[in-house]
């Protein structure tokens, strides 16, 4: 069992630990369209959205409710997933409701999140995992120093269809070369 995170902070926007009555907004955004187009997984009903909830409380996940100041308006959620303390490494993934897209609200987002993954978990890399068409996904990784290491080219199916995910990396300090 994981210890309750942190309530983290900006000017403009605050990262608290999603709690049951943010169904209802988790619902809105993982079966929204426009959010799911390039998101992983979604859902048809809030009952189906509760899959998503108890993922949200697993140990090796430490997802936030994206909201505003005073906590009354939902944005969106994010945070960090498939937690190894082996390879001091998490995924980092973020999704916000289409009225609050292009907002900055991404920006001021990811890196209160990935300081709590280097500072307080410990982390040396966090992994973005972008499908290659979701180009504003990647230039948003870009602006936050995430480097591009790499596209899997046709690596999974989606719709029916093949699709390529690129590879974004953040390490915390000095890169480490290898002698290979």
């Amino acid at each position: 069992m994981k210890n309750p995170l942190p309530t983290l902070k900006t000017s403009r926007i605050i990262l608290r630990e999603i709690i049951e009555t943010d169904l209802e907004n988790i619902y809105k955004g993982l079966s929204d369209p426009e959010v799911i187009k390039y998101y992983g997984i979604s859902f048809d009903s809030p009952q189906a959205t509760k899959e998503q909830m108890t993922w949200f409380a697993e140990p090796s996940q430490y997802w936030w409710a994206i909201c505003s100041p005073d906590n009354k308006t939902f944005f969106g959620a994010g945070g960090l997933n498939n937690l190894s303390k082996e390879h001091r490494k998490a995924e980092i993934g973020l999704w916000l409701l289409p009225g609050f897209w292009g907002q900055g609200i991404m920006r001021e987002a990811m890196p209160l999140i990935c300081a709590y993954g280097f500072q307080q978990l410990k982390l040396h890399r966090i992994e973005g995992f972008v499908e290659t068409d979701n180009r504003n996904c990647k230039k948003a990784m870009a602006k936050l120093d995430f480097k591009h290491e790499g596209t899997r080219r046709n690596c999974e199916v989606k719709n029916g269809k093949l699709i390529s995910i690129d590879i974004f990396a953040k390490l915390k300090g000095p890169v480490i070369k290898s002698n290979i």
